[in-house]
């Protein structure tokens, strides 16, 4: 009766184990088979919004990607509308969709749980995933699932050459200091409160500034939330307030400082007329903006090519999805943690003999 139970035992664990081999055989054969049957793998793509220049300009070059290879990948995009509980909602919703990859922009805010909650699902399911410009102290998180890794972009050095970007044409354009006082007086316009993006660009932006020996004032510091037409309300409110004052409006990203462009020309500023024009600078460089910067609309912004960001989600991404090394066939580090891959950006500064 022993032997018998103990045979009875031995035979549930073999099927048991089995099972789990055919399963985990299965999911691994219908990626393959995906691959190479001219059946695209499907990535569902996870934007925070879809008013954000920056997002959309993302979109447009995973859109460009899957053009181009159309019959190996397919992404499904997905608004956040900014909203973490509509985002929770989303991403339940592509677990349930047999998706290859996840690529998830949550809503920058202190948002630990959501963030480990959405972790813990994909790595129940054996989904790879990837967040992009997620806050480092999550970082922990997700080096609970082998398949989870981060792709960012540098807010310290956005920070950093926009600080340069802003000395160097301060330095460049004496006219800018209208009063003469030899001190920049400037209204910062900043994304989300409590955003890691926002804190570091703002305070390298400025720090930069400084150390290259200009003096600055802060005439007023307001969030945005990432939005243009936010941006817009509020700097029409200070322009109003600082009317004469205002020698230069910093930005942390090109959808606010696009909202900054259209404020100040509801006033018949920034219109092409160098005697009526505060240098607005922001960060992207996105082709609208790139547009404004030629047609003297704004001073400059740091560009961040979302075609090489895209390259990054489509090359480790496929990596993930037949289980490499991520950064394998790649040129691209993960920094000191193990876990991020940096994209880097790049200044961006208007040729004056393009005039």
């Amino acid at each position: 009766m022993r032997i018998f139970k103990k045979l009875i035992s031995f035979i549930i664990v073999l099927v048991i184990t089995n099972s789990i081999l055919i399963y985990c055989s299965a999911k691994s054969t219908n990626t393959i088979s995906a691959i190479t049957s001219n059946r695209p793998v499907k990535v569902g793509v996870l934007l925070n919004n879809f008013y954000n220049s920056y997002n959309l300009s993302i979109k447009k070059s995973l859109e460009d990607i899957q053009k181009e290879k159309k019959n190996e990948i397919q992404f499904i995009f997905f608004d956040g509308e900014s909203n973490p509980a509509k985002q929770s909602v989303i991403f339940n919703n592509m677990l349930q969709n047999n998706y290859n990859l996840l690529l998830i922009s949550t809503v920058d805010k202190k948002t630990p749980e959501m963030i480990e909650d959405f972790v813990d699902k994909a790595k129940q399911k054996d989904i790879p995933l990837i967040f992009f410009n997620i806050r480092p102290d999550n970082l922990d998180i997700i080096k609970k699932y082998q398949k989870a890794i981060a792709i960012n972009t540098d807010s310290m050095q956005a920070g950093i050459l926009q600080g340069k970007m802003i000395a160097d044409y301060w330095n460049e354009n004496k006219e800018m200091d209208k009063n003469g006082d030899g001190i920049m007086q400037y209204i910062l316009i900043k994304g989300q409160p409590e955003s890691y993006l926002t804190e570091t660009r703002s305070n390298y932006s400025i720090s930069t500034i400084n150390e290259a020996g200009i003096k600055t004032q802060e005439l007023a510091a307001v969030s945005a939330n990432w939005d243009e037409d936010l941006a817009k309300s509020v700097m029409e409110s200070l322009f109003l307030k600082y009317d004469g004052s205002i020698e230069a409006i910093i930005a942390n990203s090109d959808s606010m400082a696009i909202g900054a462009v259209k404020a100040l020309q509801t006033y018949g500023y920034n219109l092409g007329d160098k005697t009526k024009t505060i240098p607005i600078f922001g960060i992207h460089a996105t082709p609208e903006v790139q547009e404004l910067i030629k047609k003297g609309f704004m001073a400059g912004s740091v560009l961040q090519d979302t075609r090489e960001l895209a390259d990054a989600f489509y090359s480790v991404g496929m990596n993930l999805i037949l289980g490499k090394d991520p950064l394998e066939g790649t040129n691209y580090k993960f920094d000191k943690t193990g876990e991020i891959i940096n994209i880097p950006f790049h200044e961006y500064v208007y040729q004056k003999e393009d005039k």
